[in-house]
Parts: C-alpha cells; structure tokens; sequence
C-alpha cells in the first residue's frame, strides 16, 4: 500500500518563494538546492528545457552521497531541496542510492521536498519517495492523449505508436489521480506556447478534475529543445493570463512562475495585470528561485550552476567548493547585476536570467522602481 501524505502547502506558504529570506536577512541567501540526478527520460518533449543533455545511458562517474550531504550540511538556511532530471524515476539505480537519501536527509533536516517527474512509471516506483517528499511536481500541457502524442515524442530518436502514447498518457492520468487520492501534493505545470496559449483554461480544468492540488504556470522559454518553437510576445502573454484569470477554477490554486511582467513595468496593461494576479483569490505570482535563493547541482559532474536550463559557466564545482560560496560568485557576478534588484513595495526581486535575456536584454532593472502592491 502506497504512504499516505498530507502537506501544508498553500498559497500562504510557499517554502521556494525567494522573496522572504530576503526580507529577513536583507540580501539574497541561499536556501534551496536542486539536484539533477539523471540524463535518461523515456519521453522527449517538444518543449523540455533540458532536451540537449538527455542521453540514453547515465555516467557511471558520481559524487560520493558523503561529500554531498558535506556540501548540504555547510548550508547555514536550507529551505528546499528539489530533484530534477531528465526523468528521476526512470532509475531504479538512481532512486535507491541517490533520490532517497537525499530526500530523506532534507526531511530530517526540516526542508521541504520536490521532485520533478512526468508520472507515466508503474505507480509502485514511487512507493520509496512519499514518506519524504511535500511536493509532487509534474508536466501537464495536454487535453487528450491525441495532444500528449503529439507533444511529449517529437524529439524521439524511434517510431512510437499512437497506442503506445495513449497507453503512457492513461498511466500518467491514473497516476495522478491516486496519488492525489492519497494526500500526495501534486503540483502540475503548464508551459505556455503557441500549441497550449488556446487551451490553457481547459487544461486548468482538467488538472483540478485530476485532484492537483495546485496550478503552475510559466511561459515558455528558449532553451534545448525549445529553442525551435515560437516564443510568444508579452502581449500575447498577456492575452493568455488574462484568459485564464477570466476562466479558471477559483478552487484550485495557481501559481504563476518565472512572470514576465513586472511593477516597475510602465505598460499600463502590464500593471493592470500584476494587479489583478495579486488581489486574485487563490493565485500567487513566485519570485523566481533561480540565482535569488537557490542553486542547481549535478550528481555526475559535481559542477554547481544557476540553472539547469541556462548557458552561464559552472560557479563551482561540488567537489571542491562550498555551495554558499558558488552562490556568493553568483552575487557578484557580471551577468547578474542588471537584475540584482529588490523592490520591497512591489514584493518583487526582478527577473532570472532567462526572462531578462528574452524580454528585457538591455534594460537594468536597478534604475527601475516598481508600483506598490
């Protein structure tokens, strides 16, 4: 029998939200770590954000558990910690040395868990990670398998049948279903693209019909794979939200991550929206984690980065730097600076370096100053 979970997540309480260590502390910290644990994925979607590093074999070549929970341990403030990958489920290898003892670690620790996975595995996989994971994250950009078909198989390197698809999107539903049955908080994300921006509030519906707990929401960014699909304009975007604000469930909980629309903002349609999203019952907007209060790092390689979907040079390496200092080079560092920004009024830290560099290049968002909120 599955573990039964209950979490305390909630808009009020939001544990990756970047903006309140840097209330309390008066300055970014570090407080939340992402491990990518694998390359393998038995799915390979239009959009993923990692598709250029997937692979059809993992290195054999791993940090030790010890000097990782070494790295962890000289954390003053660990808050998060996540598990991305690729598929971190595929492995059994991977869940047994690696994803459980991190997870555990953290739970013992008193940080709040997450990991990234598409769902579609034997339910019993996942058996090992729910006593200590808060968070169940997943993708879900589809109306139908018909739709799932043709998203999450278009980079495969092998024919995959319609049957075979429908049968991987059937599991990934049932799966969701009972996990969310269970008490497990699952959070499932929607990307926006040119395929989903017109159909996003059906897809809103459907994930409350599948018990999630909460709603997320980015648009798309182009990175790997997704570097080959159209980014839509800020009013485009803007259409959408407004959209799915206008249509959604207000029962059901939405966050809206890595925004691109900001209270410094001098579009009056643009302020008009941060607005609406923040007086909205039920809806939150996340100060983005990455490079504010977390870092991602590699069980393979060991090299610590701002991003698992960002082109920025390692800011340390796992096996001969201490996380905080990896983060405090992040601080300092050139590319940064234009969106080392924090406007207490607006409860705003500025953009991650994929938001800048695909709607702002150019704009330094420290001579900005947004509205109060």
């Amino acid at each position: 029998m599955l573990t039964q979970l209950k979490s305390p997540m909630s808009p009020q309480n939001d544990p990756w939200e970047a903006i309140d260590r840097r209330k309390q502390f008066g300055s970014n910290k570090l407080t939340s770590i992402e491990f990518t644990v694998t390359n393998l994925c038995n799915l390979r979607c239009e959009h993923c954000a990692v598709g250029d590093v997937l692979t059809m074999k993992d290195s054999e070549e791993r940090i030790p558990l010890p000097l990782i929970f070494q790295r962890l341990d000289e954390i003053e403030h660990l808050d998060t910690l996540s598990i991305t990958g690729g598929e971190p489920m595929f492995n059994q290898q991977i869940i047994t040395d690696y994803i459980v003892p991190l997870l555990r670690y953290a739970h013992e620790r008193g940080a709040k868990t997450q990991i990234n996975s598409n769902l579609t595995l034997d339910l019993d996989r996942y058996e090992a990670i729910l006593p200590y994971l808060d968070v169940l994250h997943i993708s879900f950009n589809y109306v139908d398998a018909q739709d799932f078909y043709r998203t999450a198989y278009v980079h495969k390197m092998h024919p995959v049948s319609f049957s075979q698809a429908e049968k991987t999107f059937n599991t990934m539903v049932e799966n969701t279903i009972e996990l969310a049955k269970r008490g497990v908080f699952v959070s499932a994300e929607s990307l926006i693209s040119e395929h989903t921006a017109g159909k996003l509030s059906r897809i809103h519906h459907i994930i409350k019909e599948l018990g999630c707990q909460r709603h997320e929401v980015h648009p798309l960014y182009p990175s790997d794979f997704a570097r080959h699909m159209k980014i839509l304009s800020l009013a485009e975007l803007r259409g959408v939200y407004n959209r799915l604000l206008d249509e959604r469930d207000p029962d059901l909980w939405i966050l809206f991550g890595t925004l691109p629309f900001y209270a410094c903002n001098s579009s009056e349609e643009d302020l008009a929206l941060v607005k609406r999203m923040k007086d909205s019952h039920n809806v939150t907007v996340r100060n983005d984690p990455d490079g504010h209060n977390r870092l991602n790092t590699n069980i393979f390689t060991g090299e610590v980065i701002v991003t698992d979907f960002g082109d920025v040079e390692p800011l340390g390496n796992l096996r001969t730097d201490r996380l905080d200092d990896c983060f405090e080079r992040w601080q300092k560092h050139s590319l940064f600076q234009p969106f080392n920004c924090y406007c207490p009024q607006s409860s705003c830290v500025g953009p991650n370096i994929i938001v800048a560099d695909t709607y702002y290049r150019g704009i330094d968002f420290r001579e900005r100053k947004g509205i109060s909120l």
